[in-house]
Order: C-alpha cells, then sequence, then structure tokens
C-alpha cells in the first residue's frame, strides 16, 4: 500500500489542483476533510471513491443527495454538532422534570 497525500498549506485555491493531481495518479480513493476540500475532488471525479470527515451537513454542502441513499462516489463522517445542539438540548429538557415551585 502506498498513501499519496497533498497539503494546501491553508491556501484553498489550491485544492482543485491537489485534487486533480491525485485523480491523475490514478488512486484508489480519495480522503478528505473539510467541505471546500471535499467538494474540490468532488468536481475532480466522480469515479475514485471520496471518503470524507467534518462538521456540517453534507446534504446542505451538496456532497450526497440525503443520508438514507447518498449517492454518488462519496461517503463519510459528519459530527454536525452545531445543528444537532438544538435538538439535543429539546430532549434533555424532556428527560429533566420541572422543578417545583
Amino acid at each position: 500500500m502506498a498513501i499519496e497525500y497533498g497539503w494546501a498549506e491553508g491556501r484553498h485555491d489550491r485544492l482543485p489542483a491537489l485534487a486533480a493531481d491525485l485523480v491523475g495518479r490514478k488512486v484508489d480513493v480519495i480522503v478528505a476533510g473539510g467541505g471546500v476540500a471535499v467538494l474540490a475532488a468532488k468536481n475532480v471525479t466522480s469515479t475514485i471513491p471520496i471518503v470524507f470527515f467534518g462538521g456540517g451537513d453534507p446534504v446542505a454542502m451538496g456532497l450526497v443527495t440525503s443520508f438514507a441513499r447518498p449517492g454518488g462516489n462519496l461517503t463519510g463522517v459528519a459530527s454536525m454538532a452545531a445543528e444537532l445542539m438544538v435538538k439535543r438540548l429539546e430532549l434533555l429538557s424532556e428527560l429533566i422534570p420541572p422543578r417545583p415551585g
């Protein structure tokens, strides 16, 4: 197994070229973190599997079609911590009984 990697050094404008370079090397899978990097990879290949990780809603970001059926060549893990905080607080308030008085 060989691992090929690229680093944009904080310059998002370099991501499309880095992704295209990986596709040109005919890698078996691309792993990307953060929405901008994943979108750059998605824009250069529809056949190489892309595994992503990061925060945010991958459906809203246009990475996958839906959670149930992502479609395409992307799969991954998204924490969605900020998006789920309201629901977590709602569930917590249902678990804790109101205080008398």
